[in-house]
């Protein structure tokens, strides 16, 4: 192969879980040029990538005028698309890009008999409540090219880390505690009152805690609602971070705390001790991956605490934990019952036994 493309058009932290399956494909054609294709927004994950050639981001919703433009700069410029997204969108790019295609296809879906017409090489999804993970799942997608008896790197590659500002960089004390409240839909979010009381108490135990979050309203919102909660060692950063920095101060903190997000994949990539507070979502399909596996780990379904690695996931204890749907009502935004049945105390309990070590 002299030329590859990954298409991978989804959500930041999609992107991230996307950098095993880069790496691999550049170790199985060191000559190649590797281009990731994906929204834009999303794709500050691969800065400074080693593996990546060119990163060739696209609005979410493009006039008919841009989607020629896109056909005409793609046309059959690779020779392989690693197709790292179900959508319809994403295989239609890959098919415009390329004349050989392997990807990733929905566990159901009315559109996978065309899909499978023009791959060479199909990836069944095992779904929200399947057991494999969707890194190794997108590993799944290089099969032609294993060698046997070999197995692929699982290892995930974070962006390179940059300064921190000054004025962050003076203010920060050894130990302090990264805390990401925001989450992108309500059926992910641990409710803001939890977040405040967790808070609270790591400053209570002499603990730094920083905020992150990006610059969406959202995000800001949830950091704004943070004020007071930790008196002055709550350190503040919503949307002043990129990628690059983000993982700088990821890699010195003593602990992660946050929801199902992509900063907490993020974390987990960068080596940082995570907890993690998961709702509705199959650990199984998409619990931060430890950074230091090179090899397929198994998380359980269903735990109240499980840690592999230096990554420990808390879970509620309902029985429709976890359902693998989007909240109670299934729709973005939806309630979660689960997440607010988690505690803060509990919470706090872990991440002190997490520092303690």
């Amino acid at each position: 192969m002299r030329s590859v493309l990954v298409v991978v058009t989804r959500q930041i932290g999609d992107v991230l879980l996307t950098t095993p399956l880069v790496h691999e494909a550049r170790k199985l054609w060191p000559g190649a040029a590797i281009d990731v294709l994906g929204f834009d927004g999303t794709l500050g994950m691969l800065s400074g990538n080693p593996d990546v050639r060119q990163l060739l981001g696209i609005p979410h919703g493009e006039s008919l005028l841009d989607k020629l433009k896109l056909i005409r700069r793609l046309w059959r410029r690779y020779d392989l698309a690693l197709v790292a997204d179900p959508g319809d969108r994403a295989h239609l790019l890959g098919l415009v890009a390329a004349p050989r295609r392997t990807g990733i296809l929905p566990a159901q879906s009315s559109s996978n008999w065309w899909k499978r017409l023009v791959l060479s090489h199909a990836v069944r999804a095992a779904g929200d409540l399947g057991g494999q993970h969707v890194i190794t799942e997108k590993l799944g997608l290089l099969a032609p090219w294993q060698p046997p008896g070999q197995d692929f790197d699982t290892r995930l590659v974070a962006p390179l880390g940059e300064p921190l500002p000054l004025a962050l960089r003076e203010r920060l004390a050894h130990g302090y505690v990264v805390m990401h409240t925001p989450s992108m839909f309500p059926y992910k979010q641990w409710p803001l009152a939890h977040f405040r009381e967790l808070a609270a108490r790591l400053a209570a135990a002499g603990r730094q805690v920083v905020l992150t979050g990006g610059p969406a309203d959202n995000d800001r919102a949830c950091v704004a609602g943070m004020e007071g909660a930790a008196a002055d060692d709550l350190l503040v950063d919503a949307g002043l971070l990129n990628f690059n920095q983000l993982t700088t101060l990821l890699q010195g903190a003593a602990l992660y705390v946050g929801p199902d997000t992509s900063v907490s994949h993020l974390a987990a990539a960068c080596g940082t001790q995570v907890l993690v507070i998961f709702g509705p979502t199959n650990p199984q399909r998409w619990a931060p991956w430890p950074s230091r596996s090179t090899q397929v780990v198994k998380f359980e379904r269903r735990a109240p605490s499980q840690s592999v690695g230096r990554v420990t996931i808390l879970q509620s204890s309902l029985p429709c934990v976890p359902c693998g749907k989007a909240g109670c009502e299934d729709r973005r935004q939806s309630r979660a019952d689960c997440l607010p049945d988690i505690k803060p105390e509990r919470v706090a309990q872990a991440a002190l036994a997490l520092l303690a070590r």
